[in-house]
């Protein structure tokens, strides 16, 4: 069992040096409205380093046509991360894939989309998603689980939805909007011991 860590909310080369050294799966970058907000232009430097192998995520809310063509201009994320319900009005280019997001206790889609990120109400709340409700939805679809993740729960939270990945930002910060390597590390490292614990269950069951 393998799950994929997203670092979100990155906005210095320290931060992103961290979440590369930790072994990070995707590197999160907020283009609206938020303490954690990049530009474009700052996000394609803070990238320049990253291994190929590491997921860049373009993460939105509500945006425009416009926003998002300006958006890509001057950044190639491998993913958008918007609400699911904004990719009927927008458009994305290239190579660029969509992570829809839904939020635990609004209404679902009839048909889940390949991969979702579950999210609490209010993105950046650090207020915990409804796991159970996750965990329903983890086995009908690849689900990448956010909202109030940090060292000491993300270990649990894997052993109760046994998600695709897991999503986290300001769990590991040391202030709003400031990283904190040694969070960033335990986090990875909590994650990976959750794994290695889910593994030696499932030869057992």
């Amino acid at each position: 069992m393998k799950v994929l860590v997203k670092i979100c909310g990155l906005t210095t080369s320290e931060s992103v040096a961290a979440a590369v050294e930790a072994g990070a799966d995707a590197a999160g970058f907020v283009f609206a409205e938020s303490v954690r907000r990049v530009t474009p232009q700052a996000a394609h430097a803070l990238v320049e380093g990253l291994p190929e192998t590491m997921a860049r995520v373009a993460v939105m809310q509500h945006p425009t046509v416009e926003e998002v063509r300006n958006m890509q201009a001057g950044f190639a994320p491998t993913f958008l991360q918007t609400e699911y319900g904004d990719f009927g009005q927008i458009e994305i280019i290239g190579a660029c894939r969509p992570l829809p997001v839904l939020r635990s206790g609004a209404p679902l889609p009839a048909r889940l989309p390949p991969l979702i990120l579950f999210e609490g109400p209010k993105s950046g709340s650090g207020e915990t998603t409804d796991w159970r409700q996750a965990a329903k939805l983890a086995r009908k679809t690849r689900l990448i689980l956010a909202g109030g993740l940090d060292p000491d729960n993300v270990g649990e939270a894997i052993r109760q939805v046994r998600p695709y990945g897991v999503d986290v930002s300001s769990g590991v910060e040391a202030a709003p909007g400031r990283k904190d390597p040694r969070l960033i590390s335990r986090f990875v490292e909590a994650v990976r011991a959750a794994e290695r614990a889910a593994i030696r269950l499932d030869n057992h069951a």
